[in-house]
């Protein structure tokens, strides 16, 4: 039941169904049947692409010999400060498999937003780069499953996204300047959605410091039932020394002082031991990015994805990680780390709006 749910199968391909294979991109906005490559080397803009609202950058110099049909319009360019609709679709279907590539020194000037089934607030809201696994403005490969970043900045997400009525993903960008080279794939299946199917959701979240004695919160707020998926940690240090003794907690269905889950520390919970001792990235868990040698301002990156091991919820979740560091005499130092992470998780609808994002300087990697 877990591996067909998320996808991690393979027994369904054997299975012939009446699924329907569509792929929205730059040179099919609408992902119709017949319809793509279809842009003219013109500074008239195609109506779609007018409809669904996004930026024409005017004819392809590289396609003027060859005309139509000859990669016109492979990417689009994100105007400064406006959000651009890159996914629009009726359903039921499914999303199977999401591909974007940017510059990263926009991944947290990029903000990623997924609707499902007309709702007004997102059920997914973080910045492009933290999403794939790639917080602080560094780009490092992930060789997971339901996340996977390739060179040269090939961001790949396989988490399945069903949705009944309606699927919409927008990207705001928040640079002071234009974002061009943007380039994305998402490939989907329209077809049926079980009764039992919940929809993805995605959350964003940073703490810049961390107050003193508090936990960094991961998750919270949430109503309804579902299963959490994942978690990806991007977390400076600002002292000397090995800084994650802290255990992940996750408060289930009421708990209120003491949680249900309980880790040994933050290492522990992303599948290494000892302080890491060097960068890895594995199909379910990872520390791709980050320094060992203990420097103040080591900024590390990880991520574990519970995809076989999914944590179920009936009524609510609360999910946290302590930081902790050592001080003198072999004693505990609560931190007062810069930490960002993104939660993963599918729910029932509708979901409690997500706490405001912040701005850009609150996001800011500097």
């Amino acid at each position: 039941m877990t591996g067909e749910l998320l996808g991690i199968g393979m027994n369904a391909l054997t299975r012939l169904t009446n699924e329907k294979t569509r792929s929205v991109t730059a040179e099919n906005v609408y992902g119709e049947k017949g319809r793509g490559g279809m842009a003219e080397v013109s500074q008239t803009p195609q109506e779609e692409v007018v409809k669904i609202g996004q930026h024409w950058d005017g004819p392809n110099a590289c396609a003027r010999d060859l005309g139509r049909k000859w990669k016109v319009r492979p990417c689009i360019t994100l105007p400064a400060g406006k959000v651009t609709p890159l996914m629009d679709v009726a359903g039921p279907g499914r999303i199977q498999h999401i591909w974007i590539t940017v510059d990263a020194k926009f991944y947290r000037d990029l903000i990623l937003r997924i609707y499902w089934d007309g709702e007004a607030d997102p059920s997914v809201e973080t910045p492009l780069g933290d999403f794939f696994c790639n917080g602080w403005k560094t780009r490092v490969n992930i060789m997971a499953i339901p996340i996977n970043a390739n060179p040269s900045g090939g961001f790949n997400c396989y988490f399945p996204m069903p949705f009944r009525t309606h699927a919409r993903i927008t990207i705001e960008n928040r640079s002071p300047s234009s974002v061009g080279g943007f380039f994305y794939a998402v490939n989907y299946a329209q077809g049926s959605v079980g009764h039992e199917e919940v929809y993805f959701h995605a959350q964003f979240r940073r703490t810049n410091p961390l107050p003193y004695k508090q936990d960094y919160v991961i998750l919270d707020g949430v109503r309804g039932q579902g299963h959490y998926v994942g978690t990806y940690l991007a977390w400076q240090q600002n002292n000397s020394g090995w800084w994650g003794e802290g255990e992940f907690k996750v408060f289930l269905d009421g708990d209120e002082e003491f949680p249900t889950i309980c880790g040994t520390g933050t290492e522990d919970y992303f599948g290494g031991a000892w302080c890491f001792g060097q960068n890895y990235t594995a199909p379910f868990l990872g520390y791709p990015l980050g320094s060992c040698d203990g420097r103040p301002g080591n900024r590390h990156g990880m991520y574990r994805f519970h995809i076989l091991d999914p944590i179920r919820f009936e009524q609510d979740i609360r999910v946290t990680m302590q930081a902790i560091g050592w001080r003198s005499e072999g004693r505990y130092l609560p931190l007062q780390d810069d930490i960002a992470s993104v939660a993963y998780w599918y729910q029932t609808e509708p979901h409690v709006p997500f706490p405001p994002l912040g701005d850009r300087d609150a996001l800011e990697v500097i």
